[in-house]
């Protein structure tokens, strides 16, 4: 079995964010970037899988060099090559990744792809769907628990009010969600023999974007908040000021 993972690099969640001097992207002075936590699940999935049923397992990324550092990531988990699709420019949208990814993957011809369920810098859940797309394979996204049976693939989903089960076969695309299972944590020894691991890197296939960011802003900040102090009595002005300042009634 060939498994690959598409992984991404994208800035901590705990980073504060501000916008840059383009005014089109962040200002990444003193931004910690992370592999992002959904892709996390997607290669414990793989690496899970390698150990029980043995597969040869491949991290891949678009990006730029630091996008190495995703890899390196998966590399400390478990994962065995990787393969980094370099991109000369920082400016690409879903589309040019997901292009940049298929191609590389009908070349590769994995019988199983994971991807996280959506990276937590755009939140688009897109490019999984969008490489599904192009490769005309079957995809599950926000998958919470995944049996394979030799080609055979049983994915149960949350959706609203209960689950769903969904059975398919290999090659196909799997999109990760919290609860899965639980992502290890690297030991020393992993984090050390990573470093020494090559990351195979081959030139973008395609470069034409389909969207251009025109500009980004930072959501208003919250106002200070009221303190009504006459008790009961003061519940002619909560009504009003609900109405007439928040809105909301």
């Amino acid at each position: 079995m060939k498994i690959a993972v598409c992984v991404s690099l994208v800035p901590d969640s705990t980073t504060k964010v501000k916008i840059g001097n383009s005014g089109k992207s962040i200002d990444e002075n003193g931004v910690t970037f992370i592999l992002n936590p959904y892709d996390e699940y997607a290669v414990e999935a793989a690496v899970q899988l390698k150990e029980k049923q043995g597969a040869e397992t491949y991290a891949i990324s678009f990006g730029t060099d630091k996008s190495k550092e995703a890899i390196k990531k998966a590399y400390q988990m478990g994962i065995e090559k990787g393969i980094l699709i370099k991109s000369s420019s920082e400016d690409y949208d879903n589309y040019t990744v997901a292009k940049n990814l298929s191609d590389v993957l009908a070349e590769l011809k994995p019988d199983l792809i994971f991807f996280g369920k959506q990276s937590i810098d755009f939140d688009g859940l897109a490019i999984p769907a969008m490489v599904a797309t192009m490769l005309n394979m079957p995809f599950v996204n926000v998958v919470t628990k995944l049996d394979i049976n030799v080609t055979e693939i049983s994915a149960e989903r949350e959706i609203e009010g209960g689950k769903e089960v969904i059975s398919t076969s290999m090659p196909a695309i799997i999109g990760t969600q919290k609860g899965i299972n639980e992502p290890r944590y690297p030991n020393l020894k992993s984090i050390m023999a990573s470093k020494s691991k090559p990351i195979e890197e081959k030139a973008a296939t395609y470069s034409g974007n389909k969207i251009e960011i025109i500009s980004m802003a930072l959501p208003p900040a919250k106002g200070k908040g009221k303190i009504l102090e006459g008790g009961v009595a003061s519940a002619a002005e909560l009504v009003r000021l609900l109405r007439d300042e928040a809105k909301i009634i």
